[in-house]
């Protein structure tokens, strides 16, 4: 449990925490944005559009991505929100990438572009196309429309 969970208005002043070892290396998190390796996801989905891909080294095990691997890359992918919903409790948001060919690492989506202070609520990511998240992930209680979500993923080979 991290102090923004506990108390959402935090994160006005301080991003929430990313787990290094899962993002590549050289990444880092301010309030509303990600930057791998100096590239902020929100202007690269500015300037490319959604979904948007950038690679880079990965996070050389066990060091929350200080050192980088000299023989695996990772990835993040960006994806604009094209629905969300809450009905009977349940909570959905359909994105606009098929991320079925990745293995994102799901509890690690994070919101780009703005800062929510509402609090994290189970939401379970579906794509257009059918394919989902395996389980309902925690996401800002007010995820709409239009929202950009960034998603590490490891890069096979």
């Amino acid at each position: 449990m991290t102090l923004t969970r506990i108390l959402p208005t935090l994160r006005r002043s301080i991003p929430d925490p990313i787990a290094g070892d899962h993002w590549p290396a050289a990444t880092t998190a301010s309030t509303s944005d990600v930057s791998v390796g100096g590239v902020s996801l929100l202007r690269l989905a500015e300037l490319c559009g959604t979904p948007a891909v950038h690679l880079g080294p990965a996070a050389a095990p066990g060091t929350s991505g200080r050192l980088a691997s000299a023989t695996r890359n990772s990835g993040v992918v960006v994806v604009r929100v094209l629905e969300a919903s809450a009905r009977h409790g349940n909570r959905t948001a359909t994105i606009d990438a098929d991320l079925s060919a990745l293995e994102p690492v799901w509890a690690e989506a994070r919101l780009i572009g703005r800062t929510s202070v509402a609090r994290v609520a189970p939401t379970l990511l579906t794509a257009a196309s059918g394919c989902l998240a395996p389980a309902p992930i925690a996401l800002p209680g007010d995820l709409d429309a239009g929202d950009l979500l960034a998603l590490p993923y490891a890069t096979v080979g």
